[in-house]
């Protein structure tokens, strides 16, 4: 069987439609899985190479990683210029390697229009997608309508993936890569402190508790002898520099790309953040953390298959509207409960 999987993007997505792949492949090592994603994303999939190349991950030996293969989906870039030849060049290219490819499933994990659009082009006999997907007519580019009744958005992956493909799937641990150069940049830049990642960004604002909130965190913990390192992207972010200046000294900022974050994740001793990628990251890795929410529901996209504590005020109210004012739950949830959750996590 030739599978391919469309969840193109963003980090905390695709970490939540791994448990699923992971599983087929341990089920059904001998088939074909390919990913379509956006490049930036690409770094969290291990990628099946020479199988003489054994690495060795926390003690073990993996002679197969998640997928055979990635295909570059560059909606972001094609969102931008959607007229331009070039846009339209890339997508005929990828159109032609996807159809090269003659998969026999496809599965939208993603239930997008894009992501849709993306599945037909790959022309696969069979063509799943959710019968409710996040965008509704996405599932009229379905040639399969699948329910999924699953309460977590991991369990929701498997029961889709596997009643594409006509088995029962349970999520199976994600082994992230491993890159020489990410480990000894990591090491360089924490050694051996204990420390504790603060994420402090988000998908959109109502999802981003308040930067001088987490820097208050960053002190208590640090005064506790827990120092904190922010991560942010390589061009750095305003969040990540308001929580070092109102951390009283305790907080630096770490500018890191997806590779370079796994290995800084990898060390921490407890992760701080909201709804966002890193935060599935860690939990990804198995690290401690606390979870900050607010319009999303923890019981669909909480943190999963690690310790957590999930601070969610009562008051708020599952949506998914993209707006800027931060949830009003959210502001309701104190410095002092935080830091709480964080010297449990921290034992």
């Amino acid at each position: 069987m030739r599978v391919l999987i469309v969840r193109i993007g963003a980090m905390g997505d695709v970490l939540h439609a791994m448990p699923a792949v992971a599983a087929l492949r341990a089920l059904h090592p001998e088939w074909f899985i390919g990913w379509a994603i956006e490049p930036r994303w690409s770094d969290l999939l291990q990628i099946a190479g020479d199988p003489n190349d054994l690495q060795q991950i926390e003690g073990r030996f993996d002679a197969r990683a998640l997928v055979d293969r990635w295909y570059s989906v560059a909606a972001g870039a094609w969102k931008r210029r959607p007229l331009a030849p070039r846009t339209h060049s890339e997508m005929r290219v990828l159109r032609d390697v996807l159809r090269g490819e003659r998969f026999d499933v496809c599965v939208d994990m993603q239930g997008a229009v894009k992501s849709a659009v993306v599945g037909r082009m790959a022309g696969a006999a069979v063509f799943a997608g959710s019968a409710r997907p996040r965008e509704r007519m996405a599932r009229w580019l379905y040639g399969q309508k699948l329910d999924v009744n699953s309460a977590h958005v991991v369990e929701q992956g498997c029961e889709l993936l596997g009643a594409a493909v006509c088995e029962r799937l349970r999520p199976a641990r994600v082994m992230l890569p491993m890159d020489e150069m990410d480990e000894r940049w990591a090491s360089e830049a924490v050694g051996d402190e204990r420390f504790c990642l603060i994420s402090a960004g988000g998908g959109w604002g109502a999802k981003i508790w308040p930067a001088e909130r987490f820097g208050r965190v960053a002190a208590e913990l640090g005064r506790a002898g827990v120092r904190s390192v922010v991560n942010t992207s390589p061009h750095g972010s305003r969040e990540a520099e308001r929580v070092v200046e109102t951390s009283e000294g305790f907080a630096r900022a770490v500018p890191c790309s997806v590779g370079q974050l796994i290995a800084l994740a990898r060390r921490a001793a407890v992760v701080i953040g909201g709804d966002t990628g890193p935060l599935h990251l860690a939990a990804a890795l198995e690290r401690p953390v606390v979870g900050i929410y607010g319009p999303t529901d923890p019981a669909r996209n909480g943190p999963y298959g690690t310790r957590s504590r999930v601070l969610r005020d009562a008051t708020s109210t599952t949506s998914h509207k993209r707006v800027s004012e931060v949830d009003a739950g959210m502001l309701r949830i104190g410095v002092e409960e935080v830091v709480t959750a964080a010297m449990e996590m921290l034992g």
